[in-house]
């Protein structure tokens, strides 16, 4: 048994409403076929999808109203190809990381996930600051290339590499390693701390 696994899609619904948004937004508007061929997969494999969104300072609101406010933005018409469905999770985050002061410790055992997949942006912020937290969790991860971004390539490059070689996270794109190939293999054995 290798154990369940979770889609974690990180900051997507996003206003793009800041200085190298439109960047970033071009990016993620080439993610949107892979990442919903992704999520119909998950769906079909029964795997959670869970998003995991900053709440852009805005603390009384509730999940759809976050929806609603980063429609709003730029990035409208991705977010209404890529917004939550009906079964899918919200997770609220306040920092960078996605198990900073959030639900997502206590959510994730009780789905019985010891997998990740994580999806999103910006690749060397707020994906590698929660990747960095679920490799301490001992998470097994995937970080597929073509699901990621940043405004910047050169450090979204970098982070890949940290995430792959510090991490022990896949980094394959989708059109290379499926989410069914991805689930059929044997989590990577963690070889320990080096200092």
């Amino acid at each position: 048994m290798n154990g369940k696994a979770a889609i974690l899609v990180i900051d997507l619904l996003n206003t793009f409403d800041f200085t190298g948004g439109d960047t970033l937004k071009d990016q993620v508007s080439a993610m949107v076929d892979p990442l919903r061929s992704l999520r119909q997969h998950a769906k079909s494999a029964d795997v959670p999808v869970i998003f995991v969104n900053d709440n852009y300072g805005r603390w009384h609101d509730e999940p759809s109203e976050l929806v609603a406010f980063a429609s709003e933005g730029k990035g409208g018409p991705l977010i209404a190809q890529l917004k939550p469905e009906e079964d899918d999770y919200f997770v609220i985050k306040p920092e960078s990381s996605g198990f900073y002061a959030t639900t997502l410790p206590a959510l994730l055992p009780r789905l019985g996930v010891t997998r990740l997949v994580l999806v999103g942006v910006a690749a060397d912020i707020c994906v590698l600051f929660t990747a960095a937290d679920a490799h301490m969790r001992e998470y097994d991860l995937w970080v597929p290339r073509d699901l990621v971004a940043s405004q910047h390539e050169e450090r979204a490059g970098w982070a890949l590499e940290m995430m792959e070689n510090g991490m022990s996270a896949k980094t394959r794109p989708t059109s290379e390693l499926s989410l069914a190939d991805w689930l059929a293999s044997a989590p990577k054995v963690r070889q320990g701390r080096a200092d």
